[in-house]
């Protein structure tokens, strides 16, 4: 997998729908980060998760498909976590990535080796077989069991969902929760010094006003 803290966040492995949302993030440090950034990096991202053949070839066009679902997806999850109502185009996009190719696996066959089926798809079609099979995934979590357990990272900057592993959790990775929990360190020791400081300025002129009385 491309980056360890995405496979640290809970839900990613089982979902790819989750994988490819969380693709581009603004992590700590305010650095942008995003997977799909080229073809290639599109390529690698997909074979990784087994939705494309070895041998598939992916240009810009592609690119730009996969990168739409990813922002309708983020539209959905977004609508979903903060209890809106998502917005008719995002659905109608992943209505049509769920119809753009057939999910099932191919008849092929191969004179030494007989009948057999898999999921390779044309070249023209590896795209369209890709955003089926995460639309679906989408759909799935969305109506599935685990609906109520997605949850968008409380962490100032991070744009990433993940899958509750308990009621209380706030943050999408250790990592997020060390730099929350850091920040309000910070803010609470920053805030004693100040009245610290505060305090140390007034005492004397308190000192002063009763002498001259």
């Amino acid at each position: 997998m491309a980056e360890t803290v995405q496979t640290a966040v809970p839900g990613v492995e089982e979902h790819p729908c989750l994988a490819l949302v969380n693709s581009v993030s603004g992590p700590a440090g305010g650095k942008h980060r995003d997977e799909l950034i080229t073809p290639e990096g599109v390529r690698t991202w997909l074979l990784s998760r087994d939705l494309i053949a070895p041998d598939a070839a992916l240009f810009e066009y592609c690119r730009g498909r996969i990168v739409a679902l990813r922002e309708n997806l983020r539209d959905l999850f977004t609508a979903h976590t903060g209890g809106d109502v998502p917005s008719p185009e995002a659905v109608q996009a992943v209505n049509r990535a769920l119809t753009s190719a057939p999910g099932a696996l191919l008849l092929q066959f191969e004179p030494m080796t007989g009948f057999s089926r898999s999921s390779d798809h044309p070249v023209t079609q590896a795209v369209e077989h890709a955003m089926a099979l995460v639309a679906e995934d989408a759909a799935a979590l969305l109506t599935g069991d685990d609906a109520s357990m997605l949850a968008s990272c409380e962490a100032d900057g991070c744009q990433r969902f993940f899958l509750r592993t308990h009621a209380r959790r706030q943050w999408c990775s250790t990592r997020c929760g060390d730099r929350v929990r850091a920040a309000r360190a910070y803010a609470r020791k920053r805030m004693q010094r100040e009245v610290q400081a505060e305090s140390g300025h007034t005492a004397p002129a308190a000192a002063h006003f009763d002498v001259q009385r």
